[in-house]
């Protein structure tokens, strides 16, 4: 098994300021520890810039307006955490774009599997505003390719990050070719994610209580999120893959470990196996501890790197 990830220089050029948790430093912090645990296993391939057609699908003119557009000599505030500086809607642009072109990978460019090693997030933009660290909603961005782009009618998004993916599931609520499953902790920013939220019925949140670890995690995907996940037999995986609910993230208080993180993985590679050609296109979120960044996002490509039945 081979995998690409689509990364992009400019990512590092959204500027948060030195005490911003979602700071540069991450994106490197990852890509150095694949490219020192995986060597030559992984392709890596430069993200091309999302086009104005790819991110109209899930966002309003507004939005792109604000991000692309709003002078940041040298910062802009869109919300007390969501900063904005000169390089920030090139970054904006390019991990949108890495989530299109791994799409296009795995649809068509016979790839099975793919990472993007993006920032910024993306999980909290909604159609038409930018929050929580998030400036366009990448995973959003990609399932909307699949659909509009390739047809598909099954589609799903896992969301492991620690806290709920509010914008997606405020992209994808209504459109019953998108499953959006979600674990996180509860309470936490932003403070959806309720159990009840059920949108089109293509919604299913199990949160987590403060404190919990992973025996509480992986029984929440094994119980209720994995079973619903593979009945819906998707064509194509998404995963936004935070790693902020492991132990020694500082903004939240989950007791994961990077082996909680390969077993999901690993759960959602032998679903992918059965229904979608093995086709899984996972996209950084969060996590703000270096070290366990480091250790988990080398424990996620690692299981997407098994072969089935490793």
């Amino acid at each position: 098994m081979t995998l690409t990830v689509h990364t992009h220089p400019s990512c590092l050029g959204h500027d948060t300021g030195h005490i911003h948790p979602e700071r540069p430093e991450r994106l490197s912090a990852v890509t150095v520890a694949l490219r020192d645990a995986f060597g030559p296993a992984l392709r890596w391939a430069q993200a091309p810039r999302a086009d104005r057609g790819a991110l109209l699908r899930v966002h309003a003119a507004s939005l792109l307006d604000t991000v692309l557009e709003t002078r940041a000599t040298p910062h802009a505030m869109l919300d007390a955490d969501t900063v904005l500086s000169p390089g920030s809607g090139e970054a904006a642009l390019r991990a949108a774009g890495a989530a299109v072109a791994a799409v296009e990978a795995v649809l068509e460019g016979g790839e099975r599997r793919a990472f993007c090693a993006v920032r910024p997030p993306g999980h909290h933009a909604t159609g038409d505003t930018a929050m929580g660290f998030c400036l366009f909603n990448n995973v959003a961005v990609a399932a909307a390719q699949a659909l509009e782009r390739h047809g598909l009618a099954r589609v799903a998004i896992v969301d492991f990050d620690v806290h709920h993916g509010n914008g997606t599931q405020a992209i994808f609520e209504h459109e019953p070719r998108v499953l959006y499953l979600s674990s996180h902790q509860s309470p936490l920013y932003p403070g959806s994610g309720m159990a009840g939220e059920r949108g089109a019925g293509n919604i299913v949140n199990a949160p987590l209580h403060p404190g919990a670890g992973g025996d509480e995690f992986r029984a929440a995907w094994r119980d209720r999120l994995l079973p619903v996940l593979d009945a819906f037999a998707p064509q194509l995986l998404l995963v936004s893959a935070g790693f902020d609910g492991h132990w020694r993230d500082p903004l939240a208080q989950l007791q994961l470990r990077a082996g909680d993180y390969a077993w999901l993985t690993t759960e959602l590679a032998t679903i992918a196996e059965r229904h979608a050609r093995g086709r899984i296109v996972s996209m950084l979120e969060g996590g703000y501890d270096l070290d366990a960044l480091r250790e988990c996002s080398v424990a996620h490509v690692g299981a997407l790197l098994a072969q089935p039945g490793e």
